[in-house]
């Protein structure tokens, strides 16, 4: 048997576009011998289709496109792909996420989603109800075995554990049933599964490992079909994987990229280079997330303030690889407090990425400002202890700044602030938290460090001076992070085990010995959940983003 892994790219609610690229992915595949054909979970309307599963009219374009599929499968190919069904036997609005097999003109079975996650990012009971049976067919005298994504991750879910998965993914033990063994008593030679597995750091090696496991201990080759690309928040890694029945990999598609491979079941099929390091992964995420989310969104260009330290470097750094340098234009705003050496790093770098420049002095705007505000300022009160309003006030314009550019050229504002700074509030609303996506959203102040490093691994793009010197905001004299924050080090060791492992204020305390550091953080986390409810969008790549999968109160008192 011949299979062919269709790993695509879809734009959610695309789905003319979406359809012919399957197509034309089916027509190569078959053109090429093979007998049958895969494609990823949901690729029809693309992942997450979320509340547009509420309209009718989008309900029905995908019926129609389901029988557009079904109807052009090249002749001698069998054609599976993932995408919405009715329950015909309810009425109203009762959907599957399920998987067609398709011959020309002919639906030979339908697979429906049984497992359905609704944890972290995941919300498909809202929209799915459950599938009740597993299926399989039949291709020359072998059985092929379907399950769909979340369907393959209650098998053994100690793996996870042992693969490192982080807890709130080993949670997936509370599912009662389990698709794989209840599929694998048709003694099936291949079992199939359709993805749209949202990548993370941990899952990097987790999940490869996770369906190697399968495969060997059922003794059944396995093909892990991922979709690939940015929609939203979430990036999906691709990396689609046929493993033999010792677990062993048969053949495998590219990461963070379109991709068609064919191989033969005893033979096997091209093994595609896998990702090196977190580095890479981190960085070829983010370039294809901020690529995908600027195209999808409609946008061709972008626009970002740079400061000369080591964020705006590393994101101006990614848009040029994304977007292509020719498309992205970093904006120098200083004022009093600016160092000549941060204006000459901003300078060196759009001169090493070949991104268009400018500078473009603020300095009067803010006297003015303060001008015209302080007498009323000065009536309302004494200025507190480590007030702020200046420094804010130099943000904002910047912000205003930025969005008068974006309003002129039709650029994207790219927002440029890290994990550990929207952690703690590190940010000014409506000044530096503008933009349409935040691309380091959830990369921690440390990851951005290694990053900037392993971009610089082949010669200096981002200049050595943003990277060794002390950040600094620069919006008062002689001003650094650390006069606001604990050490990187130790605030990205705190939010890990915080945020990420939901771990208590008193394990915490027991892991780092620095109990009044924890509970100032923790308390900081907290009082910026306003902040973060208000915040661009950003691209998710660790156990645990702020953002849609993490949904705490704003008004809320618990600390522990």
């Amino acid at each position: 048997m011949r299979v062919a892994l269709i790993q695509q790219n879809p734009t959610v609610g695309a789905l003319a576009s979406n359809v012919d690229a399957l197509l034309d992915a089916a027509a190569r595949a078959r053109a090429q011998g093979a007998d049958l054909a895969i494609a990823s979970e949901l690729v029809v309307p693309g992942y997450p289709p979320r509340d547009l599963l509420d309209r009718p009219a989008f309900l029905r374009a995908i019926e129609e496109a389901n029988e557009r599929i079904v109807a052009s499968v090249p002749e001698g190919l069998v054609l599976v792909f993932g995408t919405v069904v009715r329950n015909e036997e309810t009425t109203g609005k009762a959907l599957f996420n399920a998987a067609i097999v398709a011959r020309r003109g002919q639906v030979l079975t339908v697979a429906k989603k049984r497992l359905l996650p609704s944890y972290d990012v995941f919300d498909e009971e809202r929209f799915f109800e459950p599938g009740r049976t597993s299926a399989s067919f039949e291709m020359g005298g072998e059985r092929v075995a379907l399950i769909i994504c979340e369907d393959a991750w209650n098998d053994d879910p100690s793996k996870l554990v042992e693969a490192g998965a982080p807890p709130s993914e080993s949670l997936r033990v509370r599912y009662a049933d389990n698709p794989v063994a209840d599929v694998l008593k048709t003694k099936a030679r291949l079992l199939v599964n359709l993805s749209a597995s949202p990548f993370t750091l941990s899952k990097m090696r987790a999940r490869p490992e996770l369906f190697a496991d399968i495969a060997r201990r059922h003794g059944v080759a396995l093909a892990f079909v991922n979709q690939v690309g940015g929609n939203d928040e979430l990036l999906f890694d691709g990396r689609s994987t046929l493993f033999a029945p010792d677990g062993s990999i048969l053949a495998r598609a590219r990461a963070f990229g379109d991709d068609l491979i064919l191989a033969d079941l005893d033979e096997g099929g091209p093994v595609r280079p896998d990702l090196e390091s977190e580095e890479q992964a981190a960085y070829e995420a983010l370039v294809m997330g901020l690529r995908d989310y600027v195209r999808k969104c409609g946008f061709e260009r972008v626009v970002l303030g740079l400061s000369g330290g080591i964020d705006s470097a590393l994101v101006a750094t990614i848009a040029a690889d994304a977007l292509g340098p020719e498309n992205v234009l970093g904006v120098a705003m200083p004022t009093r407090y600016s160092s000549e050496g941060s204006r000459k790093d901003a300078r060196d770098l759009a001169e090493n990425l070949g991104i268009a420049f400018r500078e473009h002095s603020i300095e009067s705007i803010f006297e003015s400002y303060l001008q015209s505000l302080m007498p009323l300022l000065e009536e309302l009160g004494e200025a507190r202890e480590g007030d702020v309003t200046a420094e804010n006030l130099q943000a904002r314009i910047r912000g205003a700044v930025l969005m008068a550019i974006s309003n002129r050229t039709g650029a994207m504002l790219v927002n440029t602030s890290n994990k550990s700074e929207a952690a703690v509030g590190y940010a000014t609303l409506y000044g530096d938290m503008c933009g349409g996506l935040a691309v380091l959203s959830d990369v921690p102040k440390t990851m951005v460090y290694r990053l900037s490093h392993w971009v610089n691994r082949n010669g200096e793009r981002i200049p050595h001076s943003s990277i060794v010197k002390a950040p600094s905001a620069e919006l008062r004299p002689n001003q650094t992070d650390q006069d606001s924050l604990p050490p990187y080090e130790l605030l990205d060791q705190i939010l890990e085990l915080y945020v990420e492992d939901g771990l208590s204020r008193d394990e915490i305390v027991a892991k780092t010995n620095a109990p009044e550091v924890v509970d100032r953080v923790i308390k900081l986390i907290h009082v910026s959940e306003y902040k973060r409810r208000q915040a661009a969008p950003g691209l998710f790549l660790t156990k645990k983003a702020f953002g849609i999968g993490r949904r705490m109160p704003i008004a809320q008192a618990f600390r522990g």
